[in-house]
C-alpha cells in the first residue's frame, strides 16, 4: 500500500514512486503536485492512503452576497478550470466577493495571501461578516492560525514548509507577487489542490506568465477599466498636465543628464528598454565611468520628478477643489513629508507605525481628513470607497502601478466622475514614464 505524506514542503511518496508526465518516477515530489498524485494514483487503480493533507473541518458556511453579472461569470470559469486560474479585474470591482463565493462553494479552509497588514484586517474583516466564522491572521506580529486564515505574503513563505497540508484552496490577492522568488514558495510548498489568483493586472514575459499557469492556473477571465466604468465603477478621466522645470532646475537637469547621454554616445551604447538599463547598472558595478553616469541621470531624475512647479500647482488644484477627497502619489519618501508639512496632510509611507496608518485611513473614510500624501505603500488593496480625485506628482513607467493608483478612485459614487491628474516635468525623460505607464 503507497501512503502520501507531507514533509515540509514536500509529498512524500512511501512505498512506491509516482509517475507525473514529465517528472520522472519519485517517491518525493513539491507540495503542489499533490493533487496530480492524487488523480495518477485514482486513475491507475493503486491502492493508497492519504496522510499529507491535514485540512481541519469547518463549520457549514453561507453568504447572503449576490455576486454581478460579470463576478458570476468569472467565478464559474474559475470553476470551469478545476477551480484553478487566475481573475483579472480593475480595484474597485469586487474581487474580494468572487473569493467569498468560492470559499461558500467548496466549503474548503482557506489561506488568503495578501501584500500588507492593512489588507489583513480588510479581509478579515469582509470574510467574517460574510461567512459567520472567526478568521484568523498571520502577519504583523499576529499568529492565529484558522481553517480560514488570511496571512501576509511574507508570513505565509515563512511557515510554508509547517502549514503547507492545512488548507485546500488558496487565494493570492495581487497574485503577481508571486513572480518573486521567496513568494513562489507559498504556490510549491502548500498542497492546497484549488487556487484562486486575484490581481488588476497581470504581466510579465511569457516564462513568468507559464509560471503563473503551472503554479496558479490559466487567467480564466479578464476585464479592464473600460469595460466597468459608468455602469459598476465610476466614470473617469485622466488629465495630463505638463508644467514646465524653473530655470535653475532646467539647467542643472540639463548638465546632469547629458553627462548621462554623452556616456552613451561615447560608448556607443543603446537604451531600449528595462533589459538594457538594467545591463547598464550591473556594468557601472566594474566601470567608474558608467556609475558617474547612472548617478547623473538619478540627479536629473530626482529634478524632474520633484520639480517646483509641480508643487504649485498641486496647490492651486486642491484650492480650487476643496470638497473632493484627494489622494496624492509620489515616488519619493521626501516629497511625501515636505508636502506634509507644507500643507497640513496626513503621510503615510513604509515608515508610518501600523496604529497611525489605521487612524490616517480611518480619518479619511470618515471625512475627518480629505486628503493624504504617500508614496507607494497605498498603490495596492487600500479601501477608500469615495476618493474622487488623485494626483500623481511621480510615479514610475510602471503600466501596474498606474492601473493600481486609478483604481483608488473608481469605486462608483452616484453623480460623480473620477478625476487623476499626473503632473509631468515637460521636456524631460519623464515625458517617457509617463506615455510608457498609460500604455492599458
Amino acid at each position: 500500500m503507497i501512503t502520501l505524506r507531507y514533509d515540509r514542503g514536500r509529498v512524500r511518496v512511501d512505498g512506491g514512486q509516482v509517475y507525473l508526465g514529465t517528472v520522472e518516477p519519485s517517491d518525493e515530489h513539491p507540495g503542489y503536485m499533490y493533487p496530480q498524485i492524487i488523480r495518477r494514483l485514482e486513475a491507475s487503480g493503486t491502492e493508497f492512503r492519504d496522510e499529507a493533507m491535514k485540512a481541519p473541518a469547518l463549520p457549514p458556511m453561507r453568504t447572503d452576497i449576490n455576486l454581478r453579472d460579470y463576478q458570476s461569470e468569472a467565478l464559474s470559469k474559475w470553476n470551469q478550470s478545476g477551480n484553478r486560474g487566475i481573475v483579472v479585474l480593475p480595484t474597485g470591482a469586487g474581487k474580494t466577493f468572487i473569493a467569498v463565493k468560492a470559499i461558500e462553494a467548496l466549503q474548503a479552509s482557506t489561506l488568503i495571501t495578501v501584500p500588507t497588514i492593512v489588507l489583513v484586517e480588510q479581509w478579515r474583516e469582509v470574510l467574517e461578516e460574510s461567512l459567520g466564522v472567526t478568521v484568523g491572521a498571520l502577519g504583523g506580529g499576529k499568529q492565529d492560525i484558522q481553517p480560514i486564515t488570511v496571512s501576509t505574503y511574507d508570513s505565509a513563505s515563512l511557515r510554508a514548509r509547517h502549514l503547507g497540508n492545512r488548507f485546500q484552496l488558496l487565494v493570492f490577492d495581487e497574485v503577481h507577487h508571486l513572480a518573486a522568488p521567496t513568494y513562489r514558495r507559498i504556490a510549491t510548498r502548500y498542497l492546497a489542490p484549488y487556487r484562486l489568483g486575484l490581481t488588476a493586472t497581470l504581466q510579465g514575459d511569457e516564462a513568468t506568465q507559464e509560471l503563473y499557469e503551472e503554479l496558479v492556473g490559466p487567467t480564466v477571465y479578464r476585464l479592464g477599466v473600460d469595460s466597468l466604468a459608468g455602469k459598476h465603477l465610476s466614470d473617469y478621466a485622466v488629465k495630463t498636465v505638463k508644467l514646465p522645470l524653473t530655470a535653475e532646475e532646467r539647467a542643472e537637469y540639463d548638465r546632469q543628464y547629458e553627462i548621462y547621454r554623452g556616456f552613451l554616445r561615447r560608448r556607443n551604447i543603446r537604451i531600449r528598454g528595462a533589459q538594457d538599463y538594467l545591463r547598464l547598472v550591473r556594468r557601472s558595478g566594474r566601470d567608474p565611468e558608467a556609475r558617474r553616469a547612472i548617478q547623473a541621470r538619478g540627479r536629473a531624475m530626482d529634478i524632474a520628478l520633484n520639480g517646483g512647479n509641480k508643487t504649485a500647482y498641486l496647490k492651486s488644484l486642491l484650492k480650487a477643489n476643496p470638497g473632493e477627497k484627494t489622494l496624492i502619489f509620489t515616488s519619493h519618501n521626501k516629497l511625501v513629508y515636505r508636502l506634509s508639512r507644507e500643507l497640513l496632510i496626513p503621510a503615510i509611507t513604509h515608515q508610518t507605525p501600523q496604529a497611525e496608518r489605521e487612524e490616517t485611513l480611518s480619518g479619511f473614510r470618515d471625512g475627518t481628513y480629505r486628503r493624504i500624501v504617500t508614496s507607494r505603500v497605498l498603490d495596492e488593496g487600500v479601501d477608500v470607497p469615495d476618493a474622487s480625485m488623485a494626483v500623481i506628482i511621480s510615479g514610475s513607467g510602471s503600466n501596474r502601478q498606474f492601473i493600481q493608483r486609478l483604481g483608488r478612485i473608481l469605486r462608483k459614487t452616484p453623480g460623480k466622475e473620477a478625476v487623476l491628474f499626473e503632473l509631468v516635468s515637460e521636456g524631460t525623460a519623464e515625458t517617457y514614464l509617463s506615455a510608457r505607464r498609460r500604455r492599458r
